[in-house]
């Protein structure tokens, strides 16, 4: 079976079977489901774009709320920072997953997609395996919000790094909630990505969302601002 999904270059591959297509791109969902088993297998035989040489740890590149250290550890604890870095050839946008409004964020929240000349920077956490299905539940990966994608991007030494990251599928733009931009920022900001690319995040117009987030999701906003002013 030829598993070159088309559209999906080498770097950017499907770590598990997608429910629905993925925005922007029209390929086979059955070629797609058929492969991305492979891939995952492939993936749980000791394949870099997982593992690290301890075999216990998984690299994960977030370019979202994940930015944010404290937003990660809510549900992913064993997230230790490895790297900043950018992932090529990608373009960040913001959507409702399948069209319904996020209950969390309250407006769009983040994915990415295949942008020739444009660039996505994020931050490269290394995981424990065994936070690796909490990762998926968060990211709605059993409900088909987002896809497990494999990824490879660049240190700011120049170094390639292989990653596990996150694509919405079957989405609609939308721009985010106040809060959700807040963060995403306060995480570049944390993290020292780019000044550059800091400007642009924090030129993201957000929707005109003006109620509450729930209280968790308030004090990762109150800690990140903490550590951020």
């Amino acid at each position: 079976m030829d598993c070159s999904v088309p559209g999906f270059p080498v770097h950017h591959q499907l770590l598990e079977p997608a429910q629905t297509h993925v925005h922007r791109y029209t390929s086979s969902k059955q070629h797609i489901q058929a492969c991305a088993g492979i891939w995952w297998d492939m993936a749980n035989l000791g394949c870099e774009a997982l593992r690290s040489q301890d075999g216990e740890s998984f690299l994960y590149f977030a370019y979202g709320s994940n930015l944010l250290t404290e937003r990660i550890h809510l549900r992913n604890p064993s997230a230790v920072f490895y790297s900043v870095a950018r992932l090529q050839d990608f373009k960040l946008d913001f959507g409702n997953p399948q069209g319904k409004t996020s209950e969390t964020w309250h407006g769009g929240i983040a994915t990415i997609f295949e942008s020739p000349g444009d660039e996505v920077w994020g931050v490269v956490w290394k995981m424990n395996k065994s936070n690796l299905s909490s990762l998926d539940k968060q990211e709605g990966v059993k409900s088909g919000m987002y896809v497990p994608i494999e990824v490879t991007v660049s240190t700011q030494e120049g170094k390639e790094i292989t990653c596990r990251s996150y694509q919405m599928t079957n989405y609609e733009s939308v721009p985010p909630s106040p809060q959700y931009k807040k963060v995403i920022c306060m995480g570049a900001k944390e993290n020292g990505l780019p000044l550059e690319y800091q400007k642009k995040l924090n030129a993201i117009e957000p929707n005109d969302y003006k109620g509450k987030v729930s209280e968790e999701i308030e004090d990762i906003i109150k800690k990140g601002e903490a550590k951020t002013h």
